[in-house]
């Protein structure tokens, strides 16, 4: 089993991170269809930073007045935390 440095990140860089934040939130708050429904465009990134410590992405979004902090393993390309702010 190759140790954790051998293994190719799933997140390398900061548009997937924010790629995935977004699909998150889309589908999570139900943004991505309906007719009362804002579209994608409407979902703004405020800020993102990498910890390199501990391998994870924290991406912080807005939409309609509300803001969440989306954090993600880059390892395994998942969403493990949403704090809505």
């Amino acid at each position: 089993m190759p140790g954790i440095g051998l293994i190719k990140r799933r997140l390398e860089t900061e548009a997937q991170a924010v790629a995935l934040a977004t699909s998150h939130v889309l589908k999570e708050y139900g943004l991505e269809g309906g007719k009362s429904s804002p579209a994608a465009g409407s979902v703004s990134t405020l800020e993102t930073k990498y910890d390199t410590d501990s391998g994870d992405w924290y991406v912080a979004l807005g939409w309609d007045g509300k803001r969440a902090v989306i954090r993600m393993d880059s390892i395994l390309g998942t969403v493990t935390d949403v704090r809505e702010v």
